[in-house]
């Protein structure tokens, strides 16, 4: 008698479920075996909250085969960079360019209508353009971030970027030894100013409230605005902004 022994599933293994990439996780937050749609990878995650679950994990997956493929099909193509084409940096359109020297943003001088991110003709030249458009995150949200924290009259706290996959921001309130901190996506240059400025306002909003209630919420808007267009466009626009890459 031969017995039929499960396949045995381990954390970060990947599934073809009708032709889509599924990946496995443990995620020892979640509650129940779940899944959620990477924007920026356009894969599904199939979440267990423990090891043992994972073969639950991917059975469902399997169940669910016509909801990830719809998922999937309605993000956007990923979006490379490459000479010629444009840009948006908070809004302001730049043409991405061939040049000698080393990478630099021109801003449109009067009467033209788009400045220029340039960078050598290398196999890194889309690297170096994203590069720029980092910098330019960077010293964006760094000043908004000071304007937003000045205006609670709170400590400037530390500010970094980075990629996360599932937040535009984060805020580590302050320690003994150490300032709060903050982290931000850097791909919040990539939409309009006005929206990531209610990010940066978000986050500084937490230095005072490390909630979401209704305190929270009014110091936001006191910063910037009503929130709800700015969350918006941000859940409108999240796959678009997740699928440029070099």
């Amino acid at each position: 008698m031969v017995l039929f022994t499960p396949k045995r599933y381990a954390d970060g293994d990947r599934l073809s479920v009708a032709g889509c990439a599924v990946r496995l996780k443990v995620d020892g937050r979640a509650r129940r075996v779940s899944l959620r749609v990477d924007r920026a990878k356009s894969e599904v995650v199939a979440l267990a909250p423990t090891p043992r679950r994972l073969n639950e994990a991917a059975a469902f997956a399997h169940e669910k085969a016509d909801w990830i493929a719809g998922q999937l099909a309605a993000l956007p193509s990923r979006m490379t960079i490459a000479p010629g084409g444009v840009l948006r940096l908070f809004g302001a359109p730049y043409r991405l360019e061939i040049g000698p020297g080393r990478p630099r943003k021109v801003e449109a001088e009067a009467g033209e209508a788009e400045g220029r991110l340039v960078a050598p003709d290398d196999v890194a030249w889309g690297l170096r353009i994203l590069r720029l458009a980092k910098r330019d995150a960077l010293a964006t949200l760094t000043e908004r971030t000071a304007h937003h924290a000045a205006a609670l009259n709170r400590p400037m706290p530390s500010v970094a970027v980075a990629d996360p996959k599932a937040r535009w921001g984060s805020c580590r309130l302050a320690r003994p030894g150490a300032p709060a901190a903050i982290r931000y996506s850097w791909r919040l240059v990539l939409a309009p100013f006005d929206v990531a400025d209610y990010v940066c306002a978000h986050e500084c909003a937490h230095l005072i409230e490390a909630n979401h209630g209704p305190k929270f919420w009014a110091l936001c808007q006191s910063l910037a605005g009503d929130p709800a267009p700015h969350r918006a466009w941000l859940r409108a626009h999240a796959a678009e902004l997740h699928a440029i890459s070099a």
